[in-house]
């Protein structure tokens, strides 16, 4: 799925993203540097918590190679530090890794490793990948074809305020009839009842 540019990577990186994966200072100082354009010293100051392992400072470090910012752009170590980043549950680099596989920067395209992708994302409830999941349900790339499913991570991401959600949302169920819609808004009840919004990844890097 080709559907994604790159400037998925530069969403802002919020500072509270470093609190479900430690809190170290300089980390979240390298993210301020990076909000305000000084990628070297953010390369600077997260590469060492990179290097020990920290999921944020790793995140932090690929989506400077991803967009060349203050390093030559480098889709292997892009892959490199979002993989690490991934395998250690976080959600924004889940997803943008998803994104390297669709687009085939990188590595080969493969939309079924996109999708699996965008699914640990989506679970944390990080909206980009809420909605890239949906996308691929309600199409069936990567994915078999599932519009329940698809309108169900929609009215999901609608759920966590994302207008962009509703919009989908809506005119997916243009196609559906009353009974799949109905069943898809009760699946995301009940992924909602037992993903509690406050414990949720929201937010957009």
């Amino acid at each position: 799925m080709s559907k994604y540019i790159k400037l998925l990577y530069v969403f802002v990186f919020l500072l509270a993203a470093t609190q479900a994966f430690g809190d170290a200072k300089e980390v979240k100082k390298g993210i301020e540097a990076y909000n305000v354009g000084d990628y070297a010293s953010c390369l600077s100051m997260c590469m060492p918590d990179a290097e020990k392992g920290d999921p944020v400072a790793q995140f932090c470090v690929g989506r400077l190679y991803a967009n060349g910012f203050g390093v030559d752009l480098d889709d292997a170590k892009a892959l490199k530090w979002y993989g690490l980043s991934s395998d250690g549950g976080y959600a924004p680099a889940q997803f943008n890794l998803g994104v390297m596989h669709a687009n085939g920067w990188g590595v080969p395209m493969n939309d079924v490793e996109a999708a699996r992708l965008y699914r640990l994302a989506a679970e944390q409830g990080f909206l980009p990948a809420v909605n890239g999941l949906a996308y691929v349900n309600a199409r069936g790339i990567g994915i078999p074809k599932d519009v329940i499913e698809g309108f169900m991570w929609y009215e999901i991401g609608a759920q966590l305020g994302d207008f962009d959600a509703v919009a989908k949302r809506d005119a997916l169920a243009e196609k559906m009839s009353a009974e799949d819609t109905a069943a898809a808004k009760a699946k995301a009840t009940a992924w909602m009842e037992t993903h509690p919004k406050d414990t949720l990844h929201a937010g957009l890097e």
